[in-house]
């Protein structure tokens, strides 16, 4: 399982964020982003071409050798500056308030700990800065759910930790972030594929804290 995680699931993760419709996605994700990005799971950098000229620096979080050496041609094609800038998402090495704009896509069902993840996040954002997030989770339809319940340990096995039964928006919500605006659907493709494919497209902010 050390090889298969460490040297396979990072390519078949790169494979299967490529898709056309995805791609979509992940552009209407990088939308908005501005100044300083932290990106969490950077992974083999499908994000790169998509961000916006408001972009000054993007803060890479990326735990996989494997994953950061996919994205090396990406990497050297960005318009901004690219830095490898953490391994782990649940203890950033960023300051408080540091970053502008945090960016996640398909990487929260993956973090073991995505409280901590997430309040590492709303740790580094400035006040009023925003989490852009592209991932997939909870199905509404209580049969998907019950099968999404279901694969969670044979998904968490084969593919470095993954969960399908997150329900995304309302982890963030609890930690401490303002979810403004969330898109919820599944994924164009057959029945069968359901508990793999709802996914959320949302942004929330870092309010600033009660005095």
């Amino acid at each position: 399982m050390g090889v298969w995680s460490e040297r396979v699931v990072p390519r078949l993760v790169d494979l299967a964020g490529r898709s056309p419709e995805l791609d979509e996605l992940r552009a209407r994700a990088c939308e908005g982003l501005h100044g300083r990005v932290l990106e969490l799971g950077f992974g083999g950098g499908l994000n790169v071409r998509h961000y916006p000229a408001a972009v000054t620096t993007v803060l890479a979080v990326e735990p996989s050798d494997v994953g950061w050496e996919l994205s090396r041609a990406r990497r050297a094609t960005a318009a901004v500056p690219v830095e490898r800038a953490g391994l782990d998402g649940q203890r950033l090495e960023q300051d408080d308030a540091s970053v502008d704009c945090v960016l996640t896509t398909l990487t929260l069902c993956t973090i073991p700990d995505l409280a901590a993840a997430l309040a590492e996040a709303r740790r580094v954002l400035v006040p009023g800065g925003r989490l852009h997030f592209l991932e997939h989770g909870q199905a509404p339809d209580e049969r998907v759910a019950a099968w999404q319940r279901r694969l969670d340990p044979v998904q968490g096995r084969l593919f470095g930790g993954c969960h399908l039964s997150r329900d995304i928006p309302s982890h963030v919500a609890g930690a401490g972030l303002e979810v403004q605006d969330v898109e919820e659907r599944y994924l164009t493709g057959p029945a069968l594929a359901r508990p793999w494919s709802y996914g959320f497209l949302g942004i929330a902010r870092r309010t600033p804290d009660a005095a």
